[in-house]
């Protein structure tokens, strides 16, 4: 027989009801609770302190407030180099920055051109006029100082190249006629990414996490106002994998300083810039990575790692910070992927990027349960003209225009001209 509501069993060395009230709320406490010390050095206070501090950075009333807090503790970082000359560093950039690395272009997703833009013809023009005004037209017999052929004749070339194909196709593209072009523009990221052991110090045997920046400097960049569209869902399984590496940053090599933690894509007025989207970057391979000095040295597997390292790392600096611009940081997850797209070329050879930003939450807490990953895609080097003579161009690759075209035409589907002339 079950027992009436308002009784309960209880077990005494035998059975018997005891009669009993419902339960009421229980009365408010007499005493705040016990707390750990903001100053002491226990785990449980370590705890209440980077509590405190996300809550500081949740409730920031600004973006600009936002960035200022998030980066406001100064520890030694390591300072990752997009072009480095370290071996394989596209692995190990990929596991600081939790992406996987997909050999080939992702599906086009600019739209059909429109029969008003200038043809093929047209183009190849401008990019040969560009390219003779370098080599042929300008008499530049001034020899480069050491290590700065590249800024000789390669970086105004491609300054020159990007500048005229963005001015023909804006009546194709109105994005492009509402965007920014940065020379030489530089780009920060600070970040977090796993644990480490305070080895020496008044801090020796803390738990701290491993830091890390980018400073980039790009040839030329493109911001625009509207958000590019996204490749590929935001939670889609890709099918790689990121690397795993059992070794500390120090065996790369990459060093460690201690300096501002700057989180940065826009000159002067920073985060209340109107073009605070990417587009397309276009990196300038420096001379001593060209191809001809490694393969000097007998290292002509490094020729593909050093574009995709440059790939990877300046990508996701430059779409991570403009995630964070949007307000997302690594206990505010992003809500929506984010696009940019890079072209890594020495003034021969040229390589095409594009990045999906699908997570920020890198640290060891936000990672546990995050199954996203950042996606890269990439193309392998190809030249974009054999060589140069006098006045003529030895086999000049249409493809590689085409593709670089094709970058120049990624837009937004709803974007049009009207929404060009509002901004």
């Amino acid at each position: 027989m079950a027992a009436p509501r308002g009784w309960r069993l209880v077990w005494q060395g035998r059975c018997r009801l005891i009669h009993t009230e419902p339960s009421a709320a229980p009365p408010p406490p007499l005493y705040p609770a016990v707390v750990a010390s903001h100053t002491a050095k226990s785990k449980s206070a370590k705890r209440r302190r980077l509590e405190f501090h996300y809550q500081l950075v949740h409730a920031a009333p600004s973006i600009a407030e936002k960035l200022r807090l998030y980066g406001r503790l100064q520890r030694l970082k390591y300072v990752v180099y997009p072009q480095t000359f370290s071996l394989n560093a596209d692995r190990w950039y990929q596991s600081f920055t939790k992406t996987v690395f997909v050999p080939g272009l992702p599906p086009a997703t600019a739209e059909p051109a429109e029969p008003a833009g200038p043809d093929l013809s047209e183009l190849r023009s401008l990019a040969c006029d560009a390219l003779l005004q370098e080599h042929f037209y300008q008499r530049k017999r001034q020899r480069p100082f050491l290590y700065q052929e590249q800024q000789h004749i390669p970086a105004p070339f491609l300054t020159q190249l990007v500048s005229s194909l963005t001015a023909a196709l804006g009546s194709r593209n109105p994005l492009l006629a509402a965007s920014c072009l940065d020379l030489k523009q530089q780009v920060n990221f600070y970040w977090e990414r796993g644990e480490t052991v305070v080895r020496r110090g008044y801090r020796t045997g803390r738990i701290d996490p491993v830091r890390f920046q980018i400073d980039d400097t790009p040839q030329v960049q493109i911001r625009v106002p509207k958000q590019l569209p996204e490749f590929v869902p935001l939670d889609y399984s890709i099918p790689g994998e990121v690397p795993v590496i059992n070794h500390t940053p120090d065996k790369l090599p990459l060093f460690r300083r201690q300096y501002d933690n700057k989180i940065f894509i826009d000159p002067g007025s920073k985060v209340a810039d109107p073009c605070c989207y990417g587009h397309t970057q276009f990196h300038l391979i420096p001379d001593k990575l060209k191809r001809e000095r490694l393969l000097k040295a007998n290292l002509a597997d490094q020729i593909e790692v050093t574009y995709r390292a440059n790939g990877i790392a300046s990508l996701f600096a430059w779409t991570a910070a403009q995630a964070m611009y949007q307000g997302f940081w690594c206990e505010a997850d992003v809500t929506r992927p984010f696009v940019s797209q890079a072209v890594v070329t020495d003034g021969k050879y040229f390589a095409f990027f594009c990045f999906q930003l699908n997570t920020l939450a890198l640290t060891v807490k936000a990672d546990k349960n995050n199954p996203r990953k950042n996606i890269c895609w990439g193309t392998e080097s190809k030249p974009l003209y054999e060589a140069v003579e006098g006045s003529n161009i030895k086999n000049f690759n249409d493809e590689i225009l085409l593709q670089l075209v094709q970058f120049l035409l990624n837009k937004p589907k709803e974007f049009s001209f009207s929404h060009a002339l509002q901004n």
